[in-house]
């Protein structure tokens, strides 16, 4: 475990927990989440069950989740059947309302027993991996936007809207200050083919700056046909 100092309350009970953050698409997702969920346990178990280091912790798993409102699709639908098939609660964490006030008051409440702002992960990652590493983050996810922009402009596509610099960014953050203070992750995906224009692409991003591992990565292994063209309309 960490050895992180100066908690808040909400963040010292999180280190008693292994973190479990689920990515995939939003309510624009076709599938049936019961299905996609079920897959998903699936293949968490056998990750788990693979991995000799994970044994020795003990800790109950908290799904974190990240302030999606509850649809009947998508990763908001699929995340409390995960949770319900590990016998796990759930964690949230909700951007500031200074960045979108619209943010904590919609999201999905059921089951979460500890609640958390962007900013005390951001505070988190600033405190143990030094003053600029947020702003790092910043900087490859505008260059990110900035290439897949110029994609969707190639397409004929209008540019992806202002949030979703927000909620690549809450990924990523979430994701690396669970791994901080928790000592380990894991992060599982809810699709085999990512849609290169979405908040779940951004993952690519915090691997390659080291925020989180390879090995805690837990892919989709179940293949779908899915046509972003047709599914995603934004």
């Amino acid at each position: 475990m960490s050895g992180v100092k100066m908690l808040t309350h909400a963040l010292l009970a999180l280190s008693k927990y292994h973190p479990v953050v689920i990515e995939g698409m939003g309510n624009y997702d076709p599938r049936a989440a019961a299905t996609v969920a079920s897959n998903v346990h699936s293949q968490l178990q056998r990750h788990w069950s693979e991995q000799d280091s994970h044994a020795d912790d003990t800790r109950p798993k908290l799904i974190i989740t990240q302030g999606d409102p509850l649809s009947e699709r998508g990763v908001s639908a699929i995340t409390p059947v995960v949770a319900k098939l590990l016998g796990a609660e759930r964690g949230l964490v909700c951007l500031d309302p200074e960045i979108a006030s619209y943010h904590a008051p919609n999201a999905d409440r059921d089951n979460v027993i500890l609640e958390m702002q962007y900013s005390e992960l951001v505070a988190v990652l600033e405190r143990e991996k030094g003053k600029g590493i947020v702003r790092h983050l910043e900087t490859a996810v505008d260059q990110s936007l900035k290439e897949k922009n110029a994609r969707r402009t190639y397409f004929g596509k209008p540019p992806l809207k202002d949030y979703f610099r927000d909620f690549a960014l809450l990924q990523e953050v979430t994701k690396a200050a669970c791994l901080v203070i928790c000592g380990d992750i894991t992060v599982a995906h809810t699709a085999q083919d990512i849609s290169e224009f979405s908040v779940t692409s951004f993952y690519r991003t915090g691997l390659e700056l080291g925020l989180v591992e390879k090995h805690h990565m837990v892919p989709y292994v179940v293949e779908d046909d899915l046509d972003f063209e047709k599914i995603d309309r934004r």
